[in-house]
Order: C-alpha cells, then structure tokens, then sequence
C-alpha cells in the first residue's frame, strides 16, 4: 500500500474550519509542508517489516548463542485514535538460531510500523510478531517469552 498523502486543500479547509485565515502570510505554504509531514508520518504502509528482516539475515555463523539485544530505540508514531504524536522507547531482544539478524534492520522494521496510525498495544504486539513471524528458527525472546528463565535473562539484561 502506498503511503497515505492527504491533498493540501484538505489541510488548507482545516486552517480554514480553525478560524484561521489560509492565506496569511505565514500559512500561505503551511498545507503543502502538511502534506509532505504527514506523508513521511505515514510512511510505514509502504514498507514491509517482514521483507527488511529476511534481507538481514546471515548464518549464525560462528554460532552465537546469548540474547541479542537492542536498547533504548526512540520511536514516533501517530495515535490510532487521535491521530496525535506519541513518542516512546522500545528494546528488542531476540535468541538466535541458525540465523542472526543485524540491529540496524530490527529498528528500521520497528521504524516501519511505527511510521504508521498505531495504538501502543498493537505496536508493541506487531513488533514482537514480525520478530516471531520468521519461520527460519529465529526465535523471538523477552516479553512474549514463555520460559521464565530465559524472560528474566533479557529482563535482567535490559536492567528493567
């Protein structure tokens, strides 16, 4: 799906529904830098986090076999309800098997879905998802994780 991009006299009859007048001086321009913020807020319904996953995947190769972790990623994303801003902090760990990740494709899947109208749940749930979603014994850890022992390792690990 391509990223939603609402036309600029959409945002120029909302200036206008303020009670603010589109054609001042300082708002002359303001619809089409709307238009292009928004686009890019957006831009997540283009991209898919499943096919930025596989394209990091490398053998696991010596074997590695502790968490890897990746703390304190900064997202921003849009409100599902309100469609306002909301920032937060996320750290993704996983255990892999036969295959290893690299970090800076897990926050670019995370950076995907997040650039997209969300709810903090379902975000939270659609990251641990895409994560788990990889049938190529990649296994996604802390959370979600069903062994007690393994969870308090990533909890520790993260200081949480």
């Amino acid at each position: 799906m391509p990223s939603p991009q609402l036309p600029p006299d959409a945002y120029r009859a909302l200036l206008d529904a303020s009670g603010d007048d589109p054609q001042r001086r300082d708002l002359r321009d303001t619809p089409e830098r709307a238009a292009r913020a928004h686009a890019s807020f957006l831009s997540g319904y283009s991209d898919n986090p499943l096919s930025l996953l596989h394209s990091a995947m490398e053998p696991n190769t010596p074997r590695h076999t502790g968490p890897v972790l990746l703390r304190n990623l900064t997202l921003y994303s849009h409100c599902e309800h309100h469609m306002l801003p909301m920032e937060g902090v996320i750290h993704v760990a996983y255990r892999p098997g036969d295959w290893i990740l690299g970090l800076s494709k897990i926050a670019r899947a995370v950076q995907a879905l997040s650039a997209q109208l969300q709810s903090q749940e379902r975000l939270t749930r659609e990251i641990a998802d895409a994560l788990e979603a990889d049938t190529i014994t990649l296994e996604a850890r802390g959370i979600y994780q069903t062994d007690s022992a393994a969870r308090q390792e990533i909890l520790s690990l993260f200081r949480l």
